[in-house]
């Protein structure tokens, strides 16, 4: 049972009773419920009015209605995976309805017919009308109930057209047109208008997924590109510019300046190589090794060749060690130097010698 907003209790058993007379045959032969001959599918486009038409007529009976008639109709729509659904109830003369549905003719009238204003796509679907019609006692004079299916068609909304790839001569492209809703599904059409009108047709286009191949481009292919997307109840279009270039690509020309950046990083990493090999003898050169061992010094021989702590040169001994190396002296002198004795200052002063104050040294070859 479709429960009726704004109707009163009494009347509920009234809708039980045309409920169930809905599928029933009709109880009284000359009773009939009439849609146009042949007519079970109706089309209209989305923001439309159509009219489902139904009529119910007696048999040997004038077409009008007759004051001896108590109406009882309902519209319901039917969707596949959705419930029943009431959109017109007309019950003991009362009226009750969705936004955008009506009876077309007043009552009293033996014509039933539906009108849909505002149309959605979302309104397509079957529509049932049922009537029962009693006399003034409540008895039961005819009931029947037929179905319209209404299918609510929507024009292509505005397409997008698109350019793939790079249009560069000798490449390929291709143009991509869609239309985001149409119903039925749209078909495209491509055309360019300049310079030169042209048309194009299977295998370069594909009419149902809108797009249009172009292969080997030439200069002459540039211009503007036409999409048209079209069903039974509409169409639309957009445009697209297509630009053929005979210059270097946009990949040459990266792939160029990689390869200039490439080379000049690789001669960079060489000169600092060549600087850096040059480098090496010279710091190695000039590197103090820390962990180096400090050079001997010779010990002091023991015994008279001293020099004196007090300052004074006192002798001299003829040891190896204190002997200068043979060869040429360091002012150039020919002559070897002889080992000196024992030579006493008064000697010394004699032959001019002048008394030199001479730093004492350690053992350990340290001055003090």
């Amino acid at each position: 049972m479709v429960s009726l907003p704004g109707l009163p209790a009494s009347s509920l058993l009234q809708v039980l009773f045309l409920g169930l007379s809905t599928f029933a045959p009709a109880s009284c032969a000359q009773f009939q419920l009439h849609v146009p001959s042949g007519l079970d599918r109706v089309l209209a486009v989305e923001g439309d009015e159509v009219v489902l038409p139904a009529w119910y007529t007696f048999q040997g009976e004038a077409a009008s209605a007759q004051p001896w008639e108590t109406l009882t109709l309902m519209w319901f729509l039917e969707q596949e995976g959705q419930d029943l659904k009431q959109v017109l109830a007309h019950i003991n003369g009362a009226t009750t309805s969705q936004d955008g549905v009506s009876l077309v003719y007043p009552r009293p009238s033996r014509n039933v017919s539906l009108r849909l204003q505002g149309l959605r796509e979302k309104d397509s679907g079957s529509y049932r009308c049922s009537v029962n019609v009693q006399d003034k006692q409540g008895t039961s004079r005819g009931h029947d109930s037929k179905t319209l299916k209404l299918d609510v068609w929507v024009p292509p909304a505005p397409p997008s057209c698109h350019l793939l790839g790079a249009p560069r001569v000798g490449t390929n492209v291709t143009l991509s047109c869609k239309s985001p809703r149409s119903k039925p599904a749209a078909l495209y059409q491509w055309e360019r208008l300049q310079p030169s009108v042209e048309v194009f047709f299977a295998p370069v286009l594909d009419a149902i997924s809108g797009l249009l191949s172009l292969r080997n481009l030439s200069s002459s292919m540039s211009g503007v590109y036409i999409c048209k997307a079209s069903n039974r109840v509409g169409s639309a279009s957009c445009n697209v510019t297509l630009e053929v270039s005979t210059g270097p690509g946009a990949a040459v020309v990266a792939g160029a300046v990689v390869g200039t950046l490439v080379g000049l990083g690789l001669l960079a990493g060489l000169v600092l190589l060549y600087q850096r090999q040059g480098k090496v003898p010279e710091e190695v050169a000039n590197d103090i090794k820390e962990d180096a061992t400090a050079p001997r010094t010779l010990p002091w021989p023991k015994g008279s060749d001293t020099i004196s702590k007090n300052g004074t040169l006192s002798s001299v001994t003829s040891s190896p060690a204190l002997r200068p190396p043979h060869g040429p002296s360091r002012l150039g002198a020919s002559t070897p130097t002889r080992s000196l004795g024992w030579v006493s200052p008064s000697a010394l002063s004699r032959k001019g010698a002048v008394p030199v104050m001479v730093p004492a040294q350690n053992q350990a070859g340290s001055l003090v």
